[in-house]
């Protein structure tokens, strides 16, 4: 008994773990920096936290309430339906969500190249087959609905991530409704904004009462802080209110995830320091480090650094953990998260030297 053909399924390859890298290279995970994950370096809100401890004690209960209290406060806050919010476990539940709702075998999905591999990744899991359209390093990586258009072929789902990862590019609103207007009637365009707390652009989400062929999803692991918790959701066409029941896994966001969530939605001053010390470290990355660096609407920015295999191995045993981008398909480029204060500048002095040191082998 062999499994179905997964050939064609290119695995998701995560940054590497502090745990992980110490084992490795014997070092002492307090002396490591982590930025290779685009995680909070202020970890989750403290009032997430209290509840964590709270409700430990209560998780033999299924997530009911807490599911339906997340999902109303999250209708409040982008002024919905509750009937328009599809939480999830993580923004990959609710990628696989609108593949369950969306895809017949054999559709096809469009996708960005580079990009997040789970939306190719999802489709084919549902039986489809994936496209793509390319983001260039010639124009810095410029989202606009031509270059979607272009590659375009009646597909079931366009993607867009915006800000995109790796390279910190954002689809303009301006470029996104004209995508909306230009695909057909049956394309859904999926716009991800797992970053958009880091950006100053407008959501998506706003224009989701003005078109039905448009979904949003976001996640708290990144400006929230709760990656470890696996909570996300999408925001959908007011007609679709009736088809989570239809696709949702049962209580796949669980009590604890749900009951955090809704807590670090009530805590805007760690938002605020959270969003805070990424614009800073952002703008200290680019300003300081020896080497090319794009434009960045994320929690990361993205460097050209010659041969990023070599220079994140070396600043690895230098102690700041980056994310090497050969994955990506930019095996020239390097994506560093914001930290700390403390954490960024560490990483700037360890890349210029190693990036330095590389060049010079």
């Amino acid at each position: 008994m062999q499994p179905r053909d997964l050939s064609a399924h290119t695995p998701y390859v995560p940054g590497r773990g502090v745990e992980e890298v110490a084992r490795d290279l014997g070092m002492d995970p307090e002396s490591l920096t982590k930025l290779s994950s685009n995680e909070n370096p202020h970890g989750p809100s403290p009032a997430a936290v209290d509840v964590l401890h709270e409700y430990a004690s209560r998780v033999h209960v299924y997530p009911k309430a807490s599911h339906t209290d997340l999902t109303d406060r999250l209708a409040t806050e982008w002024d919905l339906t509750p009937g328009q919010v599809w939480v999830s476990a993580g923004a990959d539940g609710s990628l696989d969500y609108l593949s369950r709702a969306v895809l017949e075998p054999g559709d096809r999905v469009l996708v960005p190249d580079p990009g997040f591999s789970y939306y190719g990744m999802t489709a084919r899991y549902h039986h489809g087959t994936v496209a793509s359209y390319p983001l260039s390093k010639a124009d810095d990586f410029a989202q606009t609905a031509d270059r979607v258009i272009d590659a375009y072929d009646g597909e079931r789902i366009v993607y867009v991530t915006t800000p995109h990862n790796p390279t910190g590019s954002e689809m303009p609103h301006e470029e996104l409704i004209a995508l909306l207007d230009r695909v057909d009637d049956h394309t859904l365009v999926v716009a991800d904004e797992a970053y958009g707390e880091y950006s100053t652009r407008e959501s998506a989400a706003t224009l989701l009462n003005a078109f039905d062929n448009l979904a949003v999803t976001r996640t708290f692991s990144k400006a929230y802080g709760l990656a470890g918790l696996r909570i996300g959701y999408a925001l959908v066409p007011s007609e679709w209110a009736d088809v989570y029941a239809r696709v949702n896994t049962p209580f796949a966001a669980n009590e604890l995830a749900c009951r955090a969530a809704t807590a670090a939605l009530t805590d805007d001053g760690h938002l605020e320091k959270t969003v805070e010390t990424a614009r800073w470290a952002r703008d200290y990355l680019q300003e300081r480090l020896d080497a090319h660096t794009w434009e960045s609407a994320g929690n990361f920015v993205l460097c050209d650094v010659g041969d990023a295999s070599a220079v994140a191995d070396a600043s690895q045993r230098a102690g700041v953990i980056v994310r090497d981008c050969s994955s990506f398909g930019l095996p020239a480029c390097i994506r560093v998260s914001t930290g700390t204060r403390e954490g960024t500048e560490r990483a700037v002095e360890v890349l210029n030297r190693v990036t330095r040191e590389v060049a010079e082998a």
